[in-house]
């Protein structure tokens, strides 16, 4: 939706600028137009999104038609009885119904196929190939080291040793899966303990977490779907660069919460100017082509220093599971 809104609000200033005599008549040209601009597409794009269900059923054509049709159809309405009623604020006289559904339905139509194209682009073989050459450069060096945890307790502590077996037998069968495969935040999440209950054997008191999902109920946390080690690698790389360089205690904390109709992740650890490398932007990178990917600009994942604190913020859409 964000990226459709910037697509036409774009040609739409090209083309006033192109034909204004001046940057200032421009911009007010466009700024005149906006009213238009903005209403046609919010609502088209609700339309569309109401319709999706059964735009879905209908041949490729008949879709294509419909994202033609719908714009046009709302454009000329929005024309026709708002914006040149004698009684409305703003008047588009330069512009008549048939120029507008003109232009709506080539919007509607030249978007469709802009976004087929891409999906095209984004072909389940291809996004499959990447994501899991994604996944792969992040196994290495967690399986080494889980393995030498493991190693360390088999004498001193046999029962502890089995419940990190247990807990290592989880992760292998993640990291075994399609790169396709859809999971649950609330698996994720209790990948991510798995995950952190390992390191624990290794680095001791040094490690320490919390976990804050006061803002998210526990029936959102089993319907959001995400894709498959999406939180792990994050904390991997607040272990590896966060905690393995202090010599006291680091505190790894991880907030979640759902606003709206976006899930949100708060993740902050120690910052170790010496402990900066290329490999700690090259994880960040991978989980934000693999977000890219999978959610186009819906997500988003930032970092910030602040007070000696390495902030990780990452939001994404929820969408429920068998929606």
């Amino acid at each position: 939706m964000v990226k459709s809104l910037l697509i036409v609000n774009g040609v739409v200033l090209t083309v006033m600028l192109i034909n204004a005599t001046s940057l200032y008549a421009g911009l007010l040209a466009f700024v005149e137009a906006s009213m238009l601009v903005e209403l046609a597409c919010l609502l088209s794009l609700l339309g569309l999104c109401g319709l999706r269900r059964l735009i879905r059923t209908i041949p490729p054509w008949g879709q294509r038609l419909a994202c033609a049709l719908l714009p046009a159809a709302i454009t000329g309405l929005i024309i026709h009885y708002l914006l040149n009623d004698a009684n409305g604020m703003i008047s588009l006289s330069r512009l008549s119904a048939s120029e507008g559904i003109v232009c709506a339905a080539l919007f509607g139509i030249g978007l469709q196929h802009y976004f087929e194209l891409r999906t095209r682009a984004f072909s389940p073989a291809l996004a499959e190939a990447r994501l899991q050459a994604l996944q792969a450069r992040i196994r290495p060096h967690f399986l080494f080291n889980s393995l030498n945890a493991v190693l360390s307790l088999i004498r001193t502590e046999p029962r502890r040793a089995e419940s990190t077996l247990e807990d290592m037998a989880d992760l292998f069968r993640i990291l075994m899966r399609d790169a396709r495969e859809i999971t649950t935040l609330g698996n994720e999440i209790r990948i991510g303990m798995q995950y952190l209950s390992i390191e624990k054997i290794r680095l001791g008191e040094r490690l320490q977490v919390t976990w804050d999902m006061e803002n998210i109920s526990g029936d959102s946390l089993q319907r959001a779907t995400v894709p498959a080690l999406l939180l792990q690698p994050l904390l991997e790389n607040a272990v590896h660069y966060g905690v393995e360089p202090s010599t006291d205690t680091a505190l790894i904390s991880i907030a979640i919460s759902r606003v709206r109709d976006r899930i949100e992740v708060v993740m902050s650890n120690p910052f170790h100017a010496d402990a900066v490398s290329t490999g700690n932007h090259m994880a960040l990178d991978n989980i934000r082509e693999r977000l890219t990917l999978l959610y186009d600009m819906e997500a988003q994942l930032t970092t910030q220093v602040t007070e000696g604190q390495f902030k990780l913020h990452l939001h994404f859409p929820y969408r429920k599971a068998g929606a």
